[in-house]
């Protein structure tokens, strides 16, 4: 199975390999850059070029921020290292990547030994003075005494943020402020995490992080997998795993459960609570194995399982007054499906100012997901066959149009996203691969069915790549469906497959064991009409304003991306040139919305903003002028509350949810249209960080415009008469 964000996968999840198989990381990184070598699609030979390449992107890897290398450490490494990283490797020799994390860790020590002795000191934060906020390219410092007066203005940039954080909380709080960490402890508590992230790294962790250097040395998308890293993207085709259904994160040397997944078996429990943190985990009626300070993966590698067996954890209650009231919560193991990543559809009624109510299906698709062979008496999840039952559900309904939503949704299976696309169009050719040898591939849709043939929207944004690219892409080239969103979408035009280390044990005389896998780039993709969509992405009909329209979001910001390149077109029946898209008035009358709609000009002042701060790239350490942006921001967030509670509701919308659960439910459950906005929208982190503590909902302006052209679009497709664009129509000029 080709997959896209892609890969083969040629690995089971349960049982990857014998646990007492012992691996030879020597071994593993000689057939890591042999089949780089042999099967990348660039053929680039790995020689002194490619090492000066490698040392760049493994210091990146380890020190990307440039904070705790100096330049003397750089030269160091350029010396001894640059030219000769290829033959090392190549004789299995990694004392090279061990030495330089050696290094790495020892100023990391270093580093935090004096910065928590600065965040003793007394601040005033009433200087002039800024800190760089991204300093990737920027040169490492200096001298040691350049890297203390950069982490003495970093360290007084932290402690002015949770100061003023501090300040913000004791604002809201109406009984005065909350009893909390002070700044210097916050501060000194996330280096103390610093530290122990990096002291955690074992040996293999490290091997681990260069090879995958070296595969990114040759494109961004090619990666080394270890076996948990490998299980991990499984899960993620399949949407499942066996374990307790907690989502973790460590915390002060803790598991800390972060989420507990609706249906999994902590939540039909009910014990496991949100901001629990777990001490100690057994094997069914096993002894206890602590595991503070432990690597998140192995405590989760200890909580997962076979399905129907039991694991007991020690866990510290959120609401415990007391460090050693302690509770066991034992539970058995269950598959624990992730409903979230699922496709789902709302059947949206619309009402119009004419009084007539429009129907338009809406299906939410956050990946291409699809199970790498069958479950036991039923079908592999897949992508196609949910939105095809969900298509089935919004018909029955009545629907008028549908709208695809693809923003963020980051791609997955190949076939799935070929498969999809025959959702729509009848039998014919999706998408063209070339491989390293120029052989081209044309992928068909095979099936002549289309399950739905009405009016479509396709919604994206740069964050929508790989597979979701192909699918708008080919949609976009039959003429099929109006693709809106940002300017462009990511722009991830590259294939890759998984390749299982420990099983091609004949051509580098690799022994068998945890040798983990690679996912190597071998194809890239392109276009039915014969261009690709690497750094390109695939170009909107209707462009909205957007926080994520920001070309630092892209292939085209990513290191060592392969270049654009087209090949020839494959004919499309005349056909499908049938229906036609009504491009030139759909644009006008949206432009006409756009411009007058005051959420859109939030959009835009918002998205100056935040260009004129990533250009900027400087943050004051001056309190008063802080507090200055911050009275801003406020006073501008009161406003708008205040300008919308006068505005209303823009769209008088009905909305109905269904899921792959209740899809065939005989009555439909309402919800709110307008709801809390997915902060995963919002380019700006501190943007996306409030919107996760507020509770209030945030208006949606793209999806609001999306609908009327939706609408729209429902509209001029019943219409007897013929678009006022024909020529944007014919997939032949497009």
């Amino acid at each position: 199975m080709k997959i896209l964000s892609a890969f083969i996968a040629v690995a089971t999840l349960a049982g990857l390999v014998p646990a007492s198989a012992a691996t030879d990381p020597s071994q593993v990184a000689v057939s890591v850059a042999r089949w780089l070598e042999k099967g990348h699609y660039s053929r680039a030979k790995l020689d002194d070029a490619m090492s000066r390449k490698l040392l760049q992107t493994y210091l990146r890897a380890l020190d990307y921020n440039r904070l705790y290398f100096t330049q003397k450490d750089i030269d160091e490494f350029e010396a001894l290292y640059a030219d000769s990283l290829d033959d090392a490797i190549f004789s299995g020799d990694l004392e090279h990547a061990r030495a330089i994390f050696a290094r790495y860790r020892e100023r990391v020590r270093d580093r935090i030994a004096k910065n928590k002795t600065l965040v003793a000191k007394d601040f005033n934060f009433d200087s002039n003075r800024e800190v760089r906020m991204n300093r990737k390219d920027v040169p490492w410092p200096a001298t040691d005494a350049e890297a203390d007066a950069l982490w003495r203005d970093i360290v007084e940039a932290e402690l002015l943020r949770e100061t003023l954080a501090r300040s913000e909380d004791s604002s809201k709080t109406a009984q005065g402020p909350v009893k909390t960490k002070t700044p210097q402890e916050t501060v000194t508590r996330r280096y103390d995490q610093v530290l122990r992230n990096v002291n955690e790294m074992e040996d293999a962790d490290v091997v681990d992080l260069f090879l995958t250097s070296l595969a990114q040395s040759y494109d961004p998308h090619s990666q080394y997998l270890s076996p948990s890293e490998m299980e991990n993207f499984q899960i993620s085709m399949r949407l499942s795993l066996v374990g307790v259904g907690a989502v973790l994160r460590s915390e002060d040397g803790y598991a800390k459960v972060m989420e507990v997944v609706p249906g999994g078996p902590a939540d039909l429990d009910g014990r496991l609570k949100v901001g629990d943190r777990i001490s100690a985990v057994a094997q069914g009626d096993g002894e206890f194995e602590d595991v503070v300070d432990m690597k998140l993966d192995k405590v989760v590698e200890k909580i997962r399982g076979k399905k129907g067996t039991q694991v007991r954890l020690l866990v510290l209650p959120a609401d415990a007054t007391d460090p050693a009231q302690t509770k066991v919560v034992d539970i058995v193991r269950d598959e624990v499906k992730l409903k979230d990543q699922e496709a789902k559809a709302e059947l949206l009624k619309l009402k119009n100012p004419d009084g007539k109510t429009s129907k338009i299906g809406w299906i939410t698709l956050p990946s291409f997901y699809a199970e790498m062979g069958g479950r036991p008496g039923g079908k592999p999840k897949s992508t196609t066959a949910d939105v095809s039952a969900l298509i089935s559900r919004l018909k029955r309904e009545g629907m008028q149009g549908l709208v695809i939503d693809l923003r963020r949704d980051g791609g997955g299976s190949l076939e799935e996203a070929i498969n999809l696309t025959g959702l729509f169009i009848p039998r014919g050719p999706v998408v063209q691969s070339k491989d390293s040898n120029g052989k081209i591939t044309v992928s068909q849709d095979s099936n002549p069915g289309v399950a739905y043939d009405g009016p479509l929207i396709v919604l994206m944004n740069r964050l929508s790549a790989s597979a979701s690219e192909i699918f708008a892409a080919a949609l976009q080239d039959y003429g099929r469906a109006v693709i809106v969103g940002d300017e462009r979408s990511f722009g991830k035009g590259t294939v890759q497959t998984v390749l299982d280390l420990g099983r091609l044990t004949m051509p580098f005389s690799l022994s068998s064991g945890d040798s983990g896998a690679l996912k190597l780039t071998i194809q890239k993709f392109y276009r039915v009409r014969g261009g690709s969509t690497q750094l390109n992405g695939v170009a909107s009909d209707i462009v909205l304003p957007s926080l994520t329209d920001n070309p630092e979001i892209g292939e085209s910001s990513l290191d060592n991306s392969l270049p654009y390149d087209e090949v020839a077109p494959v004919k499309i029946a005349d056909s499908m040139a049938a229906t036609p898209l009504f491009l030139e008035e759909l644009a006008e009358r949206s432009a006409t919305r756009v411009a007058r709609d005051p959420e859109f000009a939030y959009v835009t002042e918002d998205a100056a903003r935040l260009k004129d701060k990533i250009e900027t790239n400087t943050v004051s350490l001056n309190l008063k002028a802080r507090k200055a942006e911050i009275a801003a921001d406020k006073k501008r967030k009161e406003d708008r509350k205040l300008a919308r509670a006068k505005q209303g509701d823009a769209l008088n919308v009905a909305a109905f949810e269904i899921t792959l659960d209740d899809v065939d439910s005989p009555t439909l459950k309402p919800v709110a249209y307008n709801r809390k906005r997915d902060k995963s929208m919002e380019a700006d982190e501190e943007t996306a960080l409030e919107d996760e503590k507020s509770e209030e909902v945030q208006p949606d302006p793209i999806r609001d415009e999306a609908l009327r052209i939706a609408n729209d679009l429902v509209e001029l497709s019943a219409s007897p008469r013929t678009a006022r664009a024909g020529g944007d129509n014919n997939p032949g000029i497009r």
